[in-house]
């Protein structure tokens, strides 16, 4: 399946709720006047290094058709809070056979580009087919899917606040990160961009090269 990225939740005007909390620091007030004051306030912020206040903002979004080996990285990042799909309660398979979820899988480019696709595929699908036996001959599924490969789709909800994305961004959206990860992140720095573009303002979008990072002399 396609890979979708989609915001479930953001704090509503969060780039007014993250001046009025950054005020609060310095009792400034009197300067609040949206929208102007607003970006030059949070522009100045991020380029002092003042990312603290960020995190009165978060978001949450819901991403389907990645991969283990992508879902893998996401919850390496400790300061946004994940809910994964559990391949201990969901069954893979046929749906018609009852199954929960119908058995997917990721092919890299690379590999869909080369000789090996084909073999991939079927090894993927005997992976699948052994699972389903064994959890018919009542083998648990959560010791079943050992034998799942990391290819395996794998649903994921990710929340985070604004601060812990830019991280995220920068990392992840680099040209030397996984093209997986990359994908996702670049999409929900898309959607960040419009929902909040004073905050994620100095990113820039490599669209040909599908990476993104800060940029210079902002």
């Amino acid at each position: 399946m396609p890979l979708e990225v989609e915001l479930m939740a953001i704090t509503p005007n969060p780039q007014d709720v993250i001046e009025r909390a950054c005020r609060t620091c310095y009792l400034s007030f009197h300067r609040y006047d949206p929208p102007k004051s607003t970006e030059e306030l949070i522009k100045k912020v991020i380029k002092k290094g003042h990312h603290s206040v960020l995190e009165h903002a978060y978001a949450t979004f819901r991403i389907k058709g990645g991969s283990r080996v992508f879902t893998h990285e996401m919850v390496r990042h400790r300061l946004a809070s994940p809910s994964q799909e559990s391949q201990r309660y969901v069954e893979y398979g046929k749906p018609e056979q009852g199954a929960v979820k119908e058995y997917e899988f990721v092919i890299p480019p690379s590999v869909e580009n080369s000789d090996f696709v084909d073999e991939f595929k079927r090894k993927a699908k005997e992976a699948e087919k052994f699972y389903s036996d064994m959890v018919k001959d009542g083998v648990p599924k959560e010791d079943a899917r050992y034998i799942l490969p990391n290819a395996t789709v794998s649903e994921i909800v990710i929340s985070a606040n604004f601060r812990e994305y830019r991280h995220i961004f920068q990392v992840r959206c680099n040209p030397r990160a996984h093209w997986e990860i990359r994908y996702v992140c670049l999409k929900m720095l898309e959607v960040l961009k419009k929902e909040a573009p004073f905050v994620f303002w100095d990113f820039e979008i490599d669209e040909e090269n599908k990476t993104a990072g800060i940029k210079e002399n902002c």
